[in-house]
């Protein structure tokens, strides 16, 4: 696969709706050509402790970000005709579709492919764990801001490039 869209989502609490970071990182013809950060508004609009704990993002971070659709108006000419790879997909397709849900956008049926699966395809058992920053580096990839939403995409984009 040499021309994707890799896509990282945090969220503010329980709700995969209430995305509060996202990073996209563009991929043409086997390489990065474009990054796209954004700090979102989420919906729910509070912080679970645990969330804060894992990506540092509270709620004076996203008080006065965008709310959802304005941050993927910027997103959806980038990504078009592309498609979307993301470390354990389920979560952030789930991310992806609630938020179109809670925002009554129409979703437009996006195709994710999942690095995590293809790094249990690929190295089996010879990893120590299947998380994102022991795969990034099993593609020869040092994840230094794990769970900073364009990092996670940026190493998802390179483990990609690798094994899919």
């Amino acid at each position: 696969m040499t021309d994707f869209a890799a896509i990282d989502f945090e969220t503010a609490n329980e709700y995969r709706s209430s995305v509060c970071s996202v990073g996209v990182v563009i991929v043409r013809g086997g390489k990065i050509v474009d990054y796209f950060y954004s700090l979102i508004h989420p919906e729910p609009e509070y912080y679970q402790w645990f969330c804060k704990m894992v990506h540092g993002l509270c709620e004076e971070d996203t008080e006065d970000a965008p709310v959802f659709p304005y941050v993927w108006e910027k997103i959806a000419p980038m990504i078009e005709g592309l498609p979307l790879v993301a470390h354990n997909s389920r979560f952030d397709e789930g991310c992806l579709k609630e938020v179109f849900k809670v925002y009554q956008m129409d979703y437009p049926d996006y195709k994710f492919y999942d690095t995590l699966r293809a790094a249990k395809r690929h190295f089996g058992n010879s990893l120590p764990n299947l998380q994102l920053q022991t795969v990034a580096a099993a593609c020869g990839y040092d994840l230094l801001n794990h769970h900073h939403a364009l990092a996670d995409a940026e190493a998802c984009a390179r483990i990609a490039l690798k094994i899919l």
